[in-house]
């Protein structure tokens, strides 16, 4: 990939970003209720394509329910058009939530605090549990998706009720946009204005006070088994091996030494690479994984 395409991505991010914050409203400080999802509000795309199905018994083969965490600016249905019916074609009972949105910005989620997203999913994982009559999900995350739950599993009580956390492309440490971050302190009032308007994006920032306080002690907690899978060709949480975890129950997969002439970058290993998804599925069940290569695309 071309150098100027690889920095597309985060500048266009950056950018957005910066949108976002100069047309959305603060987000309050104070706590606020965490809004709740009914059932029968579900998009007619996720019904039609079987996840988000409230009456899904998981079954033996399948025994628990998986919960999918869009990343930052997506939703609980584009981010998930190719990996949920993956799942759902293959017997899982699949739902996914939105999370992290701003007063007044429609669509683009994951912006709002990262802790308060960990409530919210902690909500929503208590209304799967009960839905589905299980004890634990599995939860499957794309970028940030892939990082914030794991505040919910080291803060919010969320390692008694999952078993699994796979991330896919996950800022476990925070990124620095290909270096675009240490632009920054180089625009006075940038920083204070991503704090303020799209804290989830600030939060994101390798450094931040957020991710240190994460990452203090360790990255993982007893008890919960540990998959990320990153492509070196991610332009948007970069450097790419900061995605990795330390720790026991870790498996840190690169998509390449998988399949070399994989070219996936940040976006497409959540969307589109069925090369991934064939590794989610060995991370889900790994008692009957198979070998993922570059023929799992026609899997």
């Amino acid at each position: 990939m071309l150098p100027w395409k690889r920095a597309f991505g985060p500048l266009a991010a950056l950018l957005l970003a910066v949108s976002v914050a100069t047309t959305a409203p603060a987000v309050a400080t104070t706590p606020t209720a965490t809004p709740t999802v009914s059932p029968t509000a579900v998009t007619a795309a996720t019904a039609s394509s079987g996840w988000n199905n409230y009456s899904c018994k998981p079954s033996t083969a399948h025994p628990r329910p998986v919960v999918l965490v869009h990343g930052t600016f997506a939703n609980s249905v584009d981010n998930w058009l190719g990996l949920a019916p993956y799942l759902v074609n293959r017997g899982y009972c699949v739902f996914s939530l939105d999370y992290g949105q701003l007063p007044g910005v429609p669509f683009f989620n994951g912006l709002g605090p990262i802790d308060k997203s960990a409530e919210q999913l902690s909500a929503y994982v208590d209304r799967v549990l009960a839905a589905t009559g299980t004890s634990k999900v599995d939860i499957v995350g794309h970028s940030q998706g892939g990082m914030m739950p794991r505040h919910y599993l080291k803060f919010l009580g969320g390692a008694a009720k999952v078993n699994a956390l796979v991330g896919l492309a996950p800022d476990n440490h925070g990124t620095t946009l290909l270096g675009l971050t240490k632009l920054l302190p180089h625009f006075p009032g940038a920083e204070d204005l991503l704090t303020e308007k799209t804290p989830g994006l600030a939060d994101q920032i390798a450094g931040s006070a957020f991710l240190t306080k994460l990452n203090a002690g360790g990255d993982t907690v007893p008890g919960v088994k540990y998959t990320v899978i990153a492509t070196r060709y991610d332009q948007v949480v970069t450097p790419y091996r900061s995605q990795f975890l330390s720790g026991p129950d870790v498996r840190n997969v690169t998509l390449q030494d998988l399949c070399a002439v994989n070219i996936s970058e940040h976006l497409a290993i959540g969307l589109v690479d069925r090369i991934a998804f064939h590794e989610v599925t060995n991370a889900l069940d790994p008692g009957r994984a198979t070998p993922t290569t570059c023929a799992s695309v026609i899997g």
